[in-house]
């Protein structure tokens, strides 16, 4: 075979591929096809990617920086806000009768220059063993036994006193209250000695100090007579309710 003719076979198939080429190129593509974009991992990211709707730019080549991040706040924001609602709106840590008769208060304040931030509040109260519920407080329940009503509650100290979780990220208190409202579930001094401890626990987690209802620091006198207060009052409640003697 002559070198012309090899010549002529290899431009043939160079023209061949050439209109292959062009022919699968400039077919029109079909939706969807492009750049892929990578997704972010969850370690990266806390909810799946939004996906654009109609009205919405897509952003194929050119890629909004802050859109997922826009995009994730704002579901991270209405899930606090669904939750926050629930539990505002939910009988955890409900009491079974509003009456009450005597209310114990113990306070928890941030040190002098300080204050208490939303989101350490939250872990110090899970830490804690308490519970997020009725009235957007904080409350410590009976083990198995929720519907028994709290042993005591955590509120805060600013109005309308309870812990907004869909704004917990900038909430800031100088001070948050224990409050024990009796008749409890448990014994009034047993309701105490859980209540004090917890309020002592927060306190070492949260750098605060532990003031009694006169917002003074609590010192184990104090802490005695109330113990004393306590130990009457479930005296008073065992016994048997006087009678008057019959009239002859």
């Amino acid at each position: 075979m002559s070198d012309t003719t090899l010549l002529r076979i290899a431009i043939a198939i160079a023209g061949v591929i050439l209109i292959g080429a062009i022919v699968f190129f400039g077919r029109p593509r079909k939706q969807g096809q492009g750049k892929r974009i990578p997704r972010e991992s969850i370690a990266d990211a806390f909810a799946p990617r939004a996906e654009p709707t109609l009205g919405e730019p897509a952003f194929a080549d050119g890629i909004d920086d802050n859109y997922d991040e826009r995009a994730t706040q704002a579901e991270l924001s209405l899930d606090a806000q669904n939750a926050a609602a629930s539990a505002v709106n939910s009988d955890l840590g409900k009491r079974a009768d509003e009456s009450f008769e005597k209310i114990v208060t113990l306070y928890l304040a941030a040190r002098a220059g300080a204050k208490l931030s939303g989101p350490d509040i939250v872990v110090a109260a899970e830490k804690a063993g308490l519970s997020y519920g009725h009235m957007g407080v904080f409350h410590r329940l009976i083990d198995n036994h929720p519907e028994r009503g709290p042993v005591f509650s955590v509120a805060n100290i600013m109005k309308p006193g309870s812990f907004d979780m869909a704004n917990i990220q900038a909430m800031e208190t100088p001070a948050i209250a224990f409050f024990l409202t009796l008749p409890a579930p448990t014994p009034a001094l047993d309701a105490w000695e859980t209540m004090l401890p917890t309020a002592q626990r927060m306190a070492e987690l949260l750098d605060g100090v532990v003031l009694d209802e006169s917002r003074n620091a609590l010192g184990r006198q104090r802490i005695a007579h109330i113990r004393d207060e306590l130990r009457a009052y479930d005296r008073q409640r065992e016994a048997p309710p006087l009678t008057r003697p019959a009239r002859w």
